[in-house]
């Protein structure tokens, strides 16, 4: 039994975690990208100069806090998804500084795609790794990203295949571009989750499906709308959030019917939202990460790296 470091280095967050196979507990320390006010992210070469800024910081209070711990491997997220052009610069920081560590170490190191670490680190704080012996859907709802997959352990890899998409814009998108427009800071959706609360009237958001797939662009249009009308900011908020939520719950339907009931993951950082969270659950159940393994964080590859230490299908990088 060992511990595993996992390096996450995404657009929004710089995540560093250490998982413990013999306790079953994480560790983890994230910070946030910084992003200039009216702004909605960074450039791809802002994003890699930050993270090598805050990475080095942030493993050294991991390992200040853990003690002495003698690693067994380290788990990275190398690309977005594992699909064929899958390419962010951002994702480079976390290679180099795991290829640094692996070679000092003399320890092996995995590769992983964002969207795996993101699955796994919700069944892990869901309590519901076990689910990785059957087929289960799982939605990854966040900036990057708008889908719904149908996942399957091969071994020690995730096969995962898409069932449903966003054909423009992703809900984490929408979001933080309403929050803006709205006065908020970016990432927008905590801010955007306390305006919408503040309105205590039901809100039914409109959002255009074809099949499973949906179309979130209309969202930022009706909001932009619905500003220069005059609209009050907590029903915009709450609006745009139903979008979203009607929007996901419209796929998860789609999905039932086409495909039949599987357990039911969502997981990303829009799955945070406890509008959207409250609403889904009624709606079709299913299991949530917790709010901090919600939102991009470095736990799932490390998870991901100890997995792949007791398998035979992922070979180390």
């Amino acid at each position: 039994m060992g511990v595993y470091l996992g390096l996450d280095t995404s657009n929004y967050t710089t995540s560093a975690a250490l998982y413990d196979e013999t306790t079953g507990q994480v560790l983890m320390k994230k910070k946030l990208l910084p992003v200039k006010e009216k702004e909605c992210g960074l450039r791809q070469s802002d994003a890699v100069f930050h993270h090598v800024k805050q990475l080095g910081g942030l493993i050294e209070e991991l390992f200040s806090e853990a003690g002495r711990v003698t690693l067994s491997g380290i788990g990275y997220s190398a690309f977005p998804r594992r699909v064929k052009g899958s390419y962010m610069p951002c994702f480079l920081v976390g290679d180099l500084v795991s290829r640094s560590l692996s070679a000092s170490g003399q320890v092996p190191r995995y590769a992983f795609s964002h969207q795996e670490g993101h699955i796994v680190s919700a069944l892990y704080s869901a309590g519901k790794l076990d689910w990785l012996k059957e087929p289960f859907y799982a939605f990854h709802v966040s900036g990057g990203t708008t889908e719904a997959l149908l996942v399957r352990s091969e071994g020690a890899e995730l096969a995962v295949t898409l069932l449903g998409k966003t054909l423009d814009l992703n809900a984490g998108q929408a979001i933080d571009r309403v929050g803006v427009m709205l006065g908020c800071s970016f990432p927008c959706g905590k801010q955007l989750e306390d305006l919408a609360l503040q309105w205590e009237k039901p809100v039914t958001g409109k959002v255009s499906l074809k099949g499973a797939d949906c179309c979130l662009s209309g969202i930022q249009n009706q909001c932009e709308a619905l500003f220069q009308k005059g609209a009050e900011k907590e029903y915009i908020a709450k609006y745009c959030l139903s979008c979203v939520e009607a929007a996901v719950a419209g796929m998860t339907q789609e999905i039932y019917h086409a495909y039949g009931k599987k357990p039911l993951l969502y997981a990303g950082g829009v799955m945070s939202n406890s509008l959207i969270r409250q609403s889904l659950s009624q709606k079709f159940g299913g299991v949530f990460a917790q709010p901090q393994f919600s939102s991009d964080n470095s736990a799932g590859v490390a998870v991901l790296a100890s997995m792949a230490a007791q398998g035979e299908s992922l070979q180390p990088c």
